[in-house]
């Protein structure tokens, strides 16, 4: 009956042919008439006589934790796009992973182009632009008091006649309260602006 050669046998239980020269050697192989290895038998010996201690078993692969943050953030690419998602506590699959990979390299793509397209601003320097909008608008409103006070009140005297004079500081304090009115009512709809 034809058994197994050392290097066959050696590949069969995954250890090195020197390993499997000296079990023979120490007889804790079975061996055929012709030399070769009867591996059933052999097994079956070799489970029998060797020392658990002694057997060196595979390292496990290092495997890196994957943070909870990276698998959430797979699950939501996933569901985004109508996917199935990894159940809460059960892993990932690496399937799931790639498919989200893929998936979020095609939005980031998207997002670039519509930069380059100028469909996209940033939004940092727009809200930039827009505070200095609505300040100049206010700053604006603020100093119209001032500057109309004294027109208004020339017409108001013209259109009163001779025996009655408004004064121009008058009209700028009706008209300063009547603008901080209306600021701080934006003020409460906008804040910042006030």
């Amino acid at each position: 009956m034809q058994g197994m050669s050392e290097r066959q046998y050696a590949a069969h239980v995954g250890l090195s042919r020197g390993a499997i020269q000296k079990a023979k050697a120490a007889g804790r192989l079975v061996l055929h008439e012709d030399g070769s290895i009867d591996a059933a038998a052999s097994d079956k010996q070799r489970a029998e006589t060797t020392d658990p201690s002694k057997t060196r078993k595979p390292p496990a692969p290092k495997l890196k934790p994957v943070p909870e943050a990276a698998v959430a953030a797979v699950g939501d690419t996933l569901r985004e796009q109508g996917l199935s998602t990894p159940a809460l506590g059960g892993g990932t699959t690496f399937l799931q992973a790639k498919t989200a990979n893929e998936v979020l390299k095609a939005q980031e793509r998207r997002i670039r182009l519509q930069k380059l397209k100028g469909e996209l601003v940033d939004r940092a320097r727009a809200e930039t632009l827009i505070f200095r909008l609505a300040r100049d608008e206010r700053d604006a409103w603020v100093t119209w008091p001032a500057r109309v006070a004294a027109l208004m009140a020339s017409e108001i005297t013209a259109a009163l006649g001779d025996g009655c004079e408004v004064e121009a500081a008058l009209i700028q304090k009706v008209l300063e309260a009547h603008v901080r009115a209306q600021l701080d009512s934006l003020a409460e709809i906008r804040p910042g602006l006030g």
